[in-house]
């Protein structure tokens, strides 16, 4: 079992003494550093850091990155932005980290986004579609890993707006960087008045009297830009309510087990999302090529988890993507050449993503999907709807 706190993929029982550790980590050892929430109300997020510490534990026992083994460091910070800050100082100036990835939460990455710049350290695949990490100009080191968010909301307006032009649509979003994004991007693809922009605090015990809320607005489509367990929550209120509104959720929590299947499957049926991951847990991908591969990472590194929880199956995709920038660094392993070999991305197949979605990265466009699919639920799996979509 990998321990959830600190993880050390490759050890440095080969290193010679301390004063020789910056040396080493450039000649023999590529050193990553991760913060992601293993305690607090968003622990569920947790399996971010073992899933990155997974991945790189497999490419080291392929031999490693141009001869060179793979260190992962990840950190609890409980989703709290102090802690953030005291974790990431610790991996950069003790541990003197090659970069930061995997990171998870908007408010938490954010908090160190500045501080990473300032000292030219790269902070690669933010678990996050903000656009905090989408700012080239002012931001450079900072890229996200997911879709935007915004521009994930987008495509949910234009999509409502072409099927239900006389909808009523309501939003409910977490009040913080990442819900915001999903409010402006929703009323530019609806193009028209919200009946309803209700929004919860992370640390809200229940959303019931926001979903009270919602209901009472009148609205027929609902966004919920929420985590998991607040959208499991809504999901559940929503259907004590005996309300029928269609909904849109974020793709950050989509996952068929455990978000929908503890509220009933069958009482989620018609929900909507977008994704650029295949859902392991549809039997329809069970003999495809990539999920073969994922299913025998999955059993021989985390034997106890969740295959089919989709999150694993993202971390897989995006660690096959750091892979693949790592690999093209060579041997200048300097953070600003890891940088380089990030914004060169182009036309990535990282395993696990729909046919028609590949990973792009430039030096003036940060956004690495630029195409995505949207998904309804038919009670069993997250059907496709016509071919991936985007600019």
């Amino acid at each position: 079992m990998i321990s959830p706190f600190v993880i050390r993929v490759a050890t440095a029982a080969t290193l010679g003494a301390a004063a020789l550790l910056a040396q080493a980590a450039t000649k023999t050892e590529i050193k990553l550093g991760n913060t992601v929430p293993y305690s607090g109300p968003a622990s569920f997020y947790g399996l971010v850091g073992q899933a990155a510490a997974a991945c790189f534990a497999e490419v080291n026992d392929k031999g490693g990155i141009n001869g060179r083994k793979v260190t992962v460091i990840t950190l609890d910070d409980a989703l709290q932005p102090p802690k953030t800050v005291e974790q990431v100082r610790k991996m950069v100036e003790q541990e003197e980290v090659d970069a930061i990835i995997n990171q998870v939460g908007t408010a938490t990455a954010s908090s160190v986004r500045k501080y990473l710049n300032d000292r030219k350290v790269p902070q690669l695949f933010v678990m996050s579609g903000s656009n905090n990490f989408q700012q080239p100009k002012d931001f450079r080191y900072s890229t996200s890993a997911l879709m935007s968010y915004e521009f994930e909301a987008k495509v949910y307006g234009q999509w409502v707006a072409r099927d239900k032009p006389a909808a009523k649509v309501a939003i409910l979003y977490q009040n913080d960087d990442y819900g915001k994004d999903y409010l402006r991007g929703l009323k530019a693809g609806w193009g028209k008045p919200l009946v309803a922009e209700i929004t919860y605090e992370q640390t809200d015990p229940t959303i019931d009297s926001q979903i009270v809320a919602l209901k009472s607005s009148g609205a027929d489509v609902v966004v919920l830009a929420a985590y998991s367990k607040q959208v499991s929550q809504a999901l559940r209120k929503i259907t004590e309510l005996g309300w029928k509104p269609q909904i849109w959720i974020s793709h950050v929590s989509a996952q068929v087990h455990p978000t929908l299947s503890v509220v009933g499957l069958d009482n989620a049926v018609g929900v909507m999302t977008a994704s650029v991951i295949k859902d392991p847990s549809d039997t329809s991908w069970h003999n495809d090529a990539d999920y073969k591969v994922y299913q025998a990472w999955m059993q021989k590194y985390l034997p106890k988890a969740d295959i089919a929880n989709s999150s694993y199956a993202s971390v897989y995709s995006t660690c096959a993507a750091m892979t693949q920038v790592l690999k093209a660094a060579g041997d200048d392993l300097s953070r600003e050449n890891i940088l380089k070999q990030m914004t060169q991305l182009k036309d990535f197949t990282a395993p696990m993503l729909f046919p028609g979605v590949t990973m792009n990265m430039s030096a003036d466009n940060y956004n690495l999907f630029r195409k995505i699919q949207i998904l309804k639920f038919d009670g069993k799996r997250w059907v496709p709807q016509g071919k991936p979509v985007g600019d």
